[in-house]
């Protein structure tokens, strides 16, 4: 069920702190009822020791009923939750991305584990079938995090710390074994989980395929399942955004030649008109609505796949403080939840240090924008990027957070905000700042005794595209080959080194916890999720100035789900199996992502934008735009050149006050922004009055479940009827009554960690 690895190098100094620690650990765990197998491979230069823990079947029941593992009542047929196979059956259109796949895991009615009503769940007369492996993995991994290894006064206790002070180098759950197809033809049927999955989802040529999120939930648990099905989701609705993109790009295009402005001009007025001419400020209505809308049917796809996973109802348990907590914590308090003893530290101190991190946060984040503005470098945003994640992690840790999930949204939270200003300070800058104060001829602004930037001839809006394809695309492309490169270039490392040691044992094949030692530890789902968050905000607050962006995020995302694929299945150790109803506080992020984007597609429209100069020039003076040019341009003063014909881009007078005109068109600007924020935002909460997080399909699956776990959880009939009789009893009579019902209560002791 797991396996614990150590190095112990002959010629190296011992530490024998390390190896009392590892004896009181396994002999607890022995303690517990865990069954121990020790192995090692040996060299001159180094040992590697492999502990492998199988948990029994007394073991396994006690603790089911403790973590309140969900069980079988009553099979039921497989839900089909593609919508567009759902669609294209009715259609009778045949569907190239349904795929049927072999063992696919059954779907239950379930209910909370009950040693005492085992005669009520499926299949509990096979002990060796009964628990599937994730659940076994979760167990044992419960226990390992529980057990003490010193003095619990000190919080010795668990493998995560154990694993942070080096006593050992690596803890993981064995693959279901190799994911390449035999040499000899085998039936789909014997293949094992992990052939299935590399076999119909992690091959490129599956790239078309919908995923088999069933098989990954029972292979890599709801959490790695919960994160795919969410890709997947999201890589589906950025097609019709793709293809809306598109079409406005084409029309840009093609109305180039009619764009009576930019034929009178010059080449870089026409290519300004590709990303700013009125099918862009319908299509950032579009994106608005898509994101919104996308949101909400995620929360729809979110609750089903909760239900159909059985986590619906899942809370975390009590935490246990991590290890470095637990470690670096000043005193020992009692825990008032649980009244046991732990490490404290002090709210107050806490939130001191919070403070002065958030006020580092925010210094930091204005060094960034003046850095990323100056130079825009996609290398240097790359370099930055993990500056600022290492500062994040330093102030995360620094800042003492009891527990993981604490630790985790503290440090999710640090991280998207530095990476958030590092990858957007740049398009920020040339949307809404550079060319705004320019001054006139005459009279140029200055910074530094430097004159300030000022837009092209054909705008800020076409600088602000190329920046935008430059540091989307090249970030994906940088990503992808990274991805790609480094779990291979790891692997070669960790087997090369582990060759070196068995040496002479190379000629055997190796055994199935030295296969999976080879491989790269997976590092969990945060540097995948940011990618793509990160993602999802370029292509909804900038959607105005790069209708290409969905396009390119789509062509991405399908490179993405195989490449994410290939890791887990076939370069990561198997990570725990961690149960989860929603993928966290990224969903946060997300929604406020997508209200920002409204704001600045606004401003983006109305002040960075020539559509509503152009529209007023229309209702004004000429619906065709014949002198539109002349239009947009003012005289430089008398004062700065002799020369009459000098003109600069601007709507002031020859002295170089603002004209009427320019107080007209602000208003008109700031009156675009109200309208299309409220219009907005009015039709997004319609929209989210309209669609029920829940649908009403799933109320009745959950309500019959309910049913059945009350039916088969009920202690028997008469007792049952008893009591409700004694409801209309009072006081002694209530006792009396209910006495002899307590005495025949069983007591059963169970195991203990420790």
């Amino acid at each position: 069920d797991f396996v614990l690895v150590w190095e112990v190098k002959p010629r190296k100094h011992r530490s024998r702190w390390r190896a009392r620690w590892r004896n009181k650990f396994t002999q607890n765990l022995q303690n517990a009822g865990i069954l121990l197998e020790k192995v090692e491979t040996a060299s001159e230069k180094k040992t590697i020791h492999y502990l492998n823990l199988s948990a029994p079947w007394d073991v396994l029941v006690y603790y089911a009923e403790e973590l309140i593992l969900r069980a079988p009542l009553q099979a039921q047929p497989n839900p089909n939750f593609n919508t567009s196979d759902r669609i294209l059956r009715k259609l009778y259109i045949p569907n190239l991305m349904a795929e049927s796949l072999p063992n696919r895991p059954l779907d239950y009615y379930t209910c909370a584990f009950r040693k005492s009503k085992m005669e009520k769940f499926l299949g509990c007369e096979n002990h060796d079938t009964y628990f599937t492996n994730t659940q076994r993995h979760r167990i044992v991994y419960e226990l390992l995090a529980r057990t003490v290894y010193g003095k619990r006064k000190r919080a010795e206790v668990g493998v995560a710390r154990l694993l942070n002070e080096g006593a050992y180098t690596a803890a993981f759950p064995l693959h279901e074994g190799p994911f390449e197809l035999p040499e000899y033809e085998v039936h789909p049927d014997e293949l094992n989980q992990r052939q299935v999955l590399f076999q119909y989802w992690a091959r490129w040529s599956k790239w078309y395929k919908y995923q088999p999120l069933d098989h990954i939930r029972e292979y890599f648990g709801e959490k790695i399942a919960l994160y795919f099905a969410w890709l997947g989701f999201y890589t589906a609705w950025l097609l019709p955004a793709a293809v809306v993109g598109a079409f406005v790009f084409v029309s840009g295009l093609m109305s180039m030649g009619t764009n009576t402005p930019a034929h009178v001009v010059c080449l870089c007025w026409q290519v300004g008109y590709l990303f700013d001419h009125p099918g862009t400020v319908f299509f950032s209505v579009f994106m608005s609505f898509w994101a919104v809308t996308f949101l909400e049917y995620w929360k729809r796809k979110m609750a089903t796949l909760a239900h159909h996973w059985d986590c619906m109802d899942f809370q975390e348990e009590e935490e246990r403080p991590r290890p470095e907590f637990a470690a670096m914590a000043p005193s020992i308090e009692y825990n008032p939840v649980t009244g046991v003893k732990e490490p404290y530290f002090p709210e107050r101190a806490r939130l001191s240090r919070m403070l002065t991190g958030s006020m580092v946060i925010i210094i930091m984040a204005g060094n960034i924008a003046n850095i990323s503005s100056s130079m825009v470098n996609l290398a240097l945003i790359l370099l930055m990027g993990q500056v600022y994640t290492a500062l994040a992690l330093q102030l995360t840790k620094w800042e003492m957070h009891r527990t993981q999930t604490q630790y985790e949204d503290a440090f999710t939270f640090k991280v998207f905000v530095f990476q958030f200003v590092n990858f957007y300070s740049s398009p920020f800058y040339v949307a809404f700042f550079k060319g705004r104060f320019v001054g006139y001829p005459g009279h140029y602004g200055t910074l530094l005794g430097m004159r300030n930037e000022e837009c092209g001839p054909g705008g800020c809006l076409i600088e602000l595209a190329e920046q935008l394809f430059i540091i989307m695309v090249g970030k994906q492309l940088i990503s992808n080959v990274q991805e790609f490169v480094i779990p291979y270039v790891k692997a070669w490392q960790q087997k090369r080194a582990l060759n070196k040691v068995r040496g002479t044992q190379n000629s055997q094949e190796p055994r199935r916890w030295e296969e999976d030692y080879q491989l790269v530890e997976c590092e969990g789902l945060f540097e995948e999720y940011l990618e793509i968050v990160l993602q999802f905000g370029f292509i909804t607050i900038f959607v105005a100035a790069f209708p290409l962006a969905p396009l390119f995020a789509l062509l991405n995302n399908w490179a993405e789900v195989r490449l994410d694929a290939h890791k887990f299945v076939c370069e990561y150790r198997r990570p725990v199996a961690e149960r989860a109803q929603n993928i966290g506080v990224w969903f946060n992020i997300l929604e406020a992502l997508s209200h920002l984007s409204v704001i600045v597609n606004a401003f983006l429209i109305a002040f960075t934008s020539d559509f509503l100069p152009r529209l007023l020039y229309q209702y004004k003076f000429d619906n065709d735009l014949n002198g539109y040019v002349n239009f947009t341009l003012a005289y430089a003063p008398p004062s700065y050149t002799s020369h009459p014909m000098c003109r600069y881009k601007a709507f002031r007078d020859n002295n170089g006050n603002y004209t009427l005109i320019y107080w007209e068109l602000l208003a008109v600007r700031l009156g675009f922004i109200i309208a299309f924020e409220h219009v907005v935002f009015i039709v997004l909460r319609a929209i989210d009055w309209m669609v029920p997080d829940v649908p009403e399909s799933l109320g009745l699956k959950v309500k019959r479940e309910r049913y059945l776990a009350k039916q088969a959880l009920a202690d028997n009939q008469e007792a049952l009827e008893s009591i409700l009789k004694l409801l209309g009893d009072t006081g002694s009579n209530v006792f009396t009554h209910l006495t002899p019902l307590f005495d025949t209560v069983p007591i059963v002791k169970h195991p203990l960690p420790y």
